[in-house]
């Protein structure tokens, strides 16, 4: 479970980064990003680190290359964890960035795996979209 404190800091950076981004403001988004930034670093492999502050921060990483090691990390944490939940969420994001950078047999694999978690997961939309997704990408 993640910090409540640091769940409100992380969602409430997250909602200031979309309207940054959405009224194209560059300097107030690269500071917003930068203040999610040292959060997850700040609480790095504490008690307090958790898989969705840096699925976050790869969520606003806007280099799709840099965002893919900071999935990674969110991955690997949600794998220690046992938390299905975000290991589906994270390895579907993680796949759309492959299947935009072109690497379709990464992202299958990746689906795959985020497949296998979402079986014991409630969120059907995102067994949905991942189920989709691998249609897509494997009948194609």
């Amino acid at each position: 479970m993640i910090n409540t404190k640091i769940y409100k800091a992380v969602y409430e950076l997250a909602e200031k980064l979309m309207k940054a981004a959405a009224k194209d403001d560059r300097a107030t988004f690269e500071a917003l990003y930068a203040e999610l930034e040292a959060i997850c670093t700040e609480h790095e492999n504490t008690g307090k680190d958790h898989p969705e502050q840096w699925e976050t921060l790869a969520d606003f990483t806007e280099e799709l290359e840099d965002a893919l090691p900071i999935y990674q990390k969110a991955l690997d944490k949600a794998v220690a964890k046992q938390s299905n939940d975000h290991i589906a969420s994270i390895g579907f994001s993680m796949a759309a960035l492959q299947v935009e950078l072109g690497d379709n047999q990464a992202a299958i694999e990746r689906l795959q795996q985020a497949q296998a978690s979402a079986h014991t997961i409630e969120d059907n939309e995102l067994k949905a979209e991942i189920d989709e997704l691998l249609a897509t990408l494997t009948t194609g």
